[in-house]
């Protein structure tokens, strides 16, 4: 099995095991969107192979394989920055969601001290 077809191959098998994640609701499309564009390019770049060359040359890269590690690097960092923003936003709900419980008990127990007062 040559090259090509095997990052056609797994480039393709990606992007639909996203795409299936969403249907089935275990992954969000905000989520999943990063990793779409990701395998998306690689199905792109592994049909039109010569692209790679053209873009690496363009953007002053001497060799492809240059470009396409910088490329993979950069697009883990921007994953990771994403990922990081999410898990921010996350744990502000966490917070937010356990204060609210907190006071939520706390009028509980004000509402049993009433009716044992009685």
């Amino acid at each position: 099995m040559g090259i090509k077809l095997l990052a056609f191959m797994l480039s393709l098998g990606v992007f639909l095991f996203v795409i299936e994640l969403v249907r089935r609701e275990k992954l969000t499309f905000k989520y999943a969107f990063a990793w779409l564009i990701f395998s998306g390019a690689g199905v792109v770049f592994s049909v039109w192979h010569q692209s790679i060359f053209a873009l690496s040359a363009f953007l002053g890269f001497e060799v492809p394989s240059n470009f396409i590690f910088f490329s993979l690097l950069g697009g883990f960092v921007v994953l990771s920055l994403l990922l990081t923003v999410f898990l921010c936003q996350q744990n502000k709900r966490n917070d937010r969601m356990a204060q609210k419980i907190g006071i939520l008990e706390a009028d509980l127990n004000d509402l049993k001290g009433n009716i044992k007062g009685r």
